[in-house]
């Protein structure tokens, strides 16, 4: 399809470009003091993003832009993730101490940018957009990973995302031009095609091209070996850019591992664990299972070594990314819409664990576990919220994070018993992780003096978004049919079922 022609499905997308755009205008007539309205520019401009994108639900478009972007339902899943989380952390940003004394038109327009980029990470099927879209998304995360220009510890954490996003992305482009050279394709369809037809004298070749390719894409998820950038620049940056970054840069990245490794490599349905058709040279659905218990093994040994809240939480996500990691190498049907489910799942209860820590990080000035001391007793909302997120994150029921780790653990165990040993050292980390998530929950109730005055936080807007997110955590694991029906309408819909 044409340019002209593909722009009538590009609303979604055109109307974050005019976001940012706006954004950055009206931040132009704003003092200082008055920088923070244009939240409200950004947050209008993504609510109408939202509603475009359910307008479009449902089309299927696989040629827009000479065959460089799709549209269908299982973009959309991925759009509607990333728009919620991009909405829900401008909200948090509102009465974040952090950002004072800086103008926020700026960070608001940055992550109407990144928002834009990681939009077009989960439609792109092209390796040349799929690229772009990644650096659009990486050259925004680095400055809000420093926009604290004055904060040193910031300051580290961006010139170390640089550092790190320049070389995997490097490497990742390197993979992509010997897949290029194999090839002579960008379209993924005609990828899979031309892979079909190449001889074992290429086997090396694609070999490296598909390992190049995971160290970027292992980066964009904080996989283990290429996670050692996680843990500094969440620690460094704002609190509320942490948590996003905790989430909607991964939602977009498992969209692109799927989407990518499905059409390129799998077979014209769901790739089964023996069906990694074009990758037959190494048993890769094995060597992405070592990576995937690596993952949530080395983040989960490592968070339990944590004195900072916030530091803990940002190995935890390491351990999220290999508890999602598991459906990879099966990558069944049951597999795909058990990442999607999980996903969704992550973003409200981490977006909420982080919510708390920026609280408690303004409140009571630190982010250590001592900080949450009787804070259960003081705070009965937040206390009675953070611990429902912490149950959650551990997986436990009967919360919505059970929910989703038992769609990822049973897709790996209808696989066969091949992975039996994966679900079994899944099983073993979701216990060491109880032990982190709990101590959080010790200190809120039987840590530090019992407090008889009781209180809600000051602002309604926290107490809102507290609710918001929690009472989805709470209920979604009880009733949580049409979440899976909609992950499953749009896995049907992406794999032609």
């Amino acid at each position: 399809m044409s340019n002209l022609e593909s722009l009538k499905f590009f609303w979604p997308e055109l109307i974050l470009s005019a976001t940012a755009l706006i954004a950055i205008l009206s931040d132009l007539f704003y003092e200082r003091k008055d920088s923070h309205k244009v939240s409200f520019w950004a947050i209008g401009g993504l609510l109408l993003t939202f509603i475009t994108i359910r307008l479009f639900g449902g089309s299927s478009v696989n040629g827009l832009f000479m065959g460089t972007m799709a549209l269908d339902p299982f973009s959309e899943f991925f759009k509607i993730l990333i728009v919620l989380s991009t909405i829900i952390v401008m909200l948090m940003s509102f009465n974040s101490s952090e950002l004072d004394g800086y103008r926020k038109g700026e960070y608001y327009t940055i992550m109407s940018i990144m928002a834009f980029g990681l939009v077009m990470m989960t439609s792109a099927i092209d390796v040349l957009m799929f690229y772009v879209a990644i650096e659009i998304v990486s050259i925004m995360s680095f400055f809000l990973a420093g926009y604290l220009k004055r904060n040193p510890n910031s300051n580290e954490a961006s010139l170390k995302y640089v550092i790190y996003g320049a070389f995997s992305s490097g490497v990742m482009l390197y993979g992509l031009s010997i897949l290029f050279g194999l090839t002579g394709e960008t379209n993924f369809f005609a990828i899979k095609n031309a892979i079909s037809q190449l001889g074992p004298d290429s086997n090396l070749a694609l070999i490296l091209s598909i390992v190049f390719i995971l160290v970027g894409l292992g980066y964009k998820i904080s996989a283990v070996p290429f996670h050692f950038w996680t843990p500094d620049v969440y620690e460094g940056s704002p609190t509320s850019i942490t948590a996003y970054l905790s989430v909607a840069p991964k939602a977009a990245g498992f969209a692109l591992i799927i989407r990518f490794f499905n059409i390129a490599f799998g077979s014209n349905s769901a790739m089964g664990s023996d069906e990694w058709s074009s990758l037959n040279s190494l048993p890769w659905p094995f060597l992405i299972a070592l990576l995937s218990a690596a993952t949530m093994t080395i983040g989960n040994l490592v968070a339990i070594q944590q004195q900072s809240v916030k530091r803990m939480l940002a190995y935890s996500s390491i351990a999220h990314a290999g508890y999602m990691m598991m459906a990879i190498p099966v990558m069944s049907q049951s597999g795909i819409y058990g990442i999607m489910i999980y996903l969704f799942m992550y973003m409200l209860m981490n977006l909420g664990a982080f919510f708390v820590v920026m609280y408690v990080q303004d409140k009571f000035d630190g982010e250590n576990f001592d900080a949450f001391n009787g804070l259960g007793w003081k705070m009965p909302l937040l206390g009675i919220s953070m611990t429902l997120f912490m149950v959650a994150l551990t997986g436990l029921p009967p919360t919505s994070g059970f929910v989703g780790k038992f769609y990822i653990f049973a897709a790996v165990i209808e696989a066969g018993n091949q992975y039996y040993w994966l679900a079994f050292v899944g099983v073993i980390n979701s216990v060491v992780s109880l032990y982190y998530y709990i101590k959080v929950v010790r200190h809120m109730y039987f840590e530090g003096e019992r407090s008889d005055i009781v209180s809600l936080p000051e602002s309604k807007l926290t107490t809102s978004l507290v609710l918001v997110l929690a009472l989805p955590t709470f209920f979604l694991g009880w009733y949580f049919s049409p979440l899976v029906e909609w992950a499953n309408n749009s896995l049907n819909f992406f794999l032609g079922i």
